[in-house]
């Protein structure tokens, strides 16, 4: 008898499957036919208690009742903390792997945003508290991806008639690409700091010194737009101004910390079955969970000094004054008070929106991005989304789309592209309109940004994003 037909009749698979392999031989060997035997081991595995003195298949029942009574006595699975979900067209595979991410022990509540998609652990635009504990794997890969926007001086049309010089200066001060670096290190206080605390962050070093000021490939940019203030506004007027935003984080050191402290959580978590090791933990009241934790703020610098550089390097090139500048982290962990209760907050591709914080929320290439303030929604965990997010893969977005209808696209939107991979079309975002829509409750918009000259890897290089 083969072991499908076993398994048909209702054996589990496992030993179970070898124990009956031997009583059906030995059923054979007493003279029993292929029908016969089929009756006898379906008769078993309906009640297996009613054949524990079965000569033959004694053994086999005897496995099967104690299986199902320690079965039985198992402690029930624990329930998956709440959890609230804001998305719009969230792909069911998504949210079960929320479902999954919030089951952990130290999980206190969650938050799935509007531009939520499947992610590595939990969906990216997810929100997860946790209690006493950081989880890497809920801060990302890229740690301390985030959003720079600057409000600058220079005339609007000056965007167009000069695209030829802002190319230029885009191109001289930021690099972009897997593994991009510059020949002459740039200077900043965060390369000063001591990163000698962790060995993986020490050994680091010098690539994230190479590193400092880039802007790497996935969904990273640099780009001039406008920007339009409907009313007066964070001191600035109502009307039309010209902005630099910036999307990128932690470069290739932020994604070789998080892989090494993903490890040892999962080291540490030998208790959890395999395929959720990726959600283990670091309590923090642990050398490991105080030294990610200390990890994870210095590259929240070092991508924050990544921006600065860009901008400032802008802002000089080009001589311009700066009118407004906003930043916020959207891969990262907060420790904050929610409930009463002091947690530590997990935001990954997700835009911090506690009371009157300010954030940017960005939309595709072509496509508006706005400057938000939040309201603190508890529901949310006071986030929101983090842009428009993916409604299809890269590679199904690639499938789709032609060098020719992403010019229509572009053309339409009045963008120039100076480089990018047809995998970060706009055709594989969500709709940033409906978005929007989606988090009336979690932010208020403050302005509207829409990209007019965009730089991002040139295309054929993998995603870091």
């Amino acid at each position: 008898m083969k072991k499908q037909e076993l398994i048909e009749l209702g054996v589990p698979d496992g030993e179970a499957i070898g124990m009956a392999f031997v009583a059906s031989a030995m059923a054979a060997g007493s003279g029993l036919d292929k029908f016969q035997i089929k009756n006898k081991i379906r008769e078993l595995t309906s009640d297996p208690s009613a054949m524990l003195n079965d000569r033959v298949f004694g053994e086999l029942a005897k496995y099967l009742v104690e299986a199902s009574l320690a079965e039985a006595n198992k402690e029930p699975p624990k329930p998956s903390a709440p959890w609230a979900n804001f998305g719009v067209d969230i792909d069911k595979n998504a949210e079960e792997q929320m479902r999954n991410a919030c089951g952990i022990p130290v999980a206190v509540a969650g938050a799935l945003m509007p531009d939520a998609h499947l992610g590595y652990s939990m969906p990216i635009g997810g929100v997860i508290a946790v209690k006493n504990a950081v989880v890497p794997s809920y801060v990302g890969y890229d740690i301390a991806c985030r959003m720079r926007l600057t409000v600058v001086d220079l005339p609007i049309k000056r965007i167009k008639g000069d695209e030829g010089k802002l190319k230029k200066a885009i191109e001289e001060c930021t690099r972009f690409g897997v593994g991009s670096e510059f020949e002459n290190p740039k200077e900043h206080p965060v390369m000063d700091e001591d990163w000698t605390f962790s060995q993986i962050v020490n050994n680091n070093k010098p690539k994230a010194w190479r590193q400092l000021g880039s802007s790497g490939s996935g969904n990273h940019f640099v780009e001039f737009g406008t920007i339009t203030f409907e009313k007066e506004n964070l001191g600035l007027k109502a009307g039309v101004y010209t902005a630099i935003l910036s999307h990128s984080g932690s470069r290739g050191t932020g994604g070789n910390i998080a892989q090494h402290y993903i490890d040892l959580a999962s080291d540490l978590h030998q208790e959890l079955p395999k395929e959720m090791r990726g959600l283990a933990w670091l309590d923090m009241d642990s050398q490991e969970g105080q030294e990610y934790w200390r990890a994870m703020e210095l590259m929240g610098r070092y991508a924050a000094a990544c921006h600065e550089l860009i901008h400032k390097g802008l802002v000089k090139d080009l001589k311009l004054d700066v009118l407004l500048e906003v930043e916020n982290h959207h891969n990262f962990a907060w420790k904050e008070t929610h409930n009463g209760q002091e947690v530590y907050v997990h935001r990954k591709g997700a835009t911090p929106a506690g009371v009157g914080v300010l954030g940017v929320i960005p939309g595709s290439m072509a496509t508006p991005g706005y400057l938000v303030k939040g309201k603190g929604n508890p529901l949310s965990l006071m986030s929101a989304s983090h842009g428009a997010g993916r409604k299809m893969s890269r590679k199904q977005t690639k499938q789709i789309t032609t060098t020719n209808s992403l010019n229509r696209v572009l053309e339409a939107a009045g963008v120039t592209l100076i480089s990018a991979g047809l995998d970060e079309s706009p055709s594989g975002y969500k709709d940033i309109e409906s978005v929007m829509a989606a988090q009336k409750d979690l932010v208020e918009v403050i302005a509207k940004f829409e990209p007019k000259l965009v730089k991002m890897a040139p295309p054929g290089g993998r995603s870091e994003d």
